[in-house]
């Protein structure tokens, strides 16, 4: 029994501590995706690239395409990091040797992959951008829309991956269930919902589209950053119509769980207004 006990205080100090790895990464990847885009705009002073250099010149620069080599490396690094860990065969031999932590190893190397991907990326500085917004009043005013969509994006993505089961997303209730001796929680879920969990494992991807794309000035560096997440994301997910009919079902269900303790309240008030009446 001391075994076990033990066993389980492990299981969870390895979970809360990726947790919060997960979290500071997450933190970080919000930083370096809109704040860190959006500041250089904020005063409507792009300082991201340079329009004076033409495109002929600017993709002869060897800095430029050493640069664009690179983030294309450590983008490749991400993309095969996350579709070789949940390529099932890869996936079943993981699991034989990291059990309840299969999830919790497999969160903590995409976060360490995101880690890498935001330290070393090489912003392109001596290339034109695609677009930019230079002149007023826009130059001001269109950085800090920017600036509040993308802001509402994450709250979305955040009440999203709320609603989705976010600790077995991370690998919490995982380790739970096996301190409980319950098995994998997937397992109690609905073939439904496993169906369509295979088929989606991320559901953000529209907001997470407006905030690669929608920026003050989009850089050369910034569309391969945005092109590959955004054709990764496109790739990566296969939903059809009976996903999409779980989903409108569940949608639902949920909303009619909302609504429950406002209907009990107002037939409550209902119910004492009669009786008042009565007396």
């Amino acid at each position: 029994m001391a075994s076990v006990t033990v066993r389980g205080w492990a299981l969870c100090t390895v979970c809360l501590l990726n947790f919060a790895f997960v979290f500071i990464s997450g933190a970080d990847f919000v930083r370096f995706i809109s704040f860190r885009a959006i500041y250089h705009n904020i005063t409507g002073d792009t300082t991201l690239c340079q329009d004076s250099i033409p495109w002929s010149v600017a993709l002869q620069d060897s800095s430029v395409l050493s640069s664009l080599v690179v983030d294309l490396g450590l983008l490749a690094l991400f993309t095969t990091q996350h579709s070789l860990l949940s390529w099932p065969p890869v996936k079943q031999a993981l699991q034989s040797v990291f059990g309840a932590l299969n999830r919790t190893a497999y969160c903590f190397t995409t976060a360490l992959a995101l880690q890498i991907l935001m330290r070393y990326w090489q912003p392109v500085t001596s290339a034109p951008c695609l677009w930019s917004v230079r002149h007023a009043p826009w130059s001001i005013w269109f950085p800090l829309l920017c600036f509040s969509l993308h802001f509402l994006c994450w709250a979305i993505i955040c009440s999203i991956l709320m609603l989705v089961d976010y600790p077995e997303l991370l690998g919490i209730k995982q380790v739970y269930y096996e301190c409980l001796g319950l098995g994998d929680p997937l397992s109690h879920k609905s073939p439904h919902a496993q169906r369509f969990l295979s088929h989606l494992r991320h559901p953000v991807c529209l907001e997470l589209g407006v905030v690669l794309w929608l920026l003050p000035a989009l850089s050369l560096d910034r569309l391969l950053l945005a092109g590959t997440l955004s054709a990764y994301l496109a790739l990566a997910h296969s939903l059809d119509k009976q996903d999409l009919a779980y989903l409108c079902v569940q949608i639902n269900s949920k909303m009619q769980l909302l609504a429950e303790p406002h209907r009990g309240v107002a037939e409550s008030a209902d119910r004492d207004n009669s009786n008042h009446k009565e007396k």
